[in-house]
């Protein structure tokens, strides 16, 4: 039987999928907590940040 020329190799998937998970785990989820003015609570702020640029985000907080 002959392989199908559109799909691509178990190897070559594993290849991807690591190059991405290597990728995505230099991102970081940032969580902020600010008084909202209406009510007076805690209202808390997710955000994903790439490891390098937290400093930065934080400062502008």
């Amino acid at each position: 039987m002959a392989k199908d020329a559109g799909k691509t190799s178990k190897n070559a998937k594993t290849q991807k999928d690591a190059a991405q998970s290597a990728a995505s785990k230099a991102y970081v989820r940032v969580i902020v907590s600010e008084r909202s003015e209406k009510t007076g609570a805690y209202v808390y702020k997710e955000r994903m940040v790439h490891k390098d640029k937290v400093k930065e985000y934080l400062a502008g907080k």
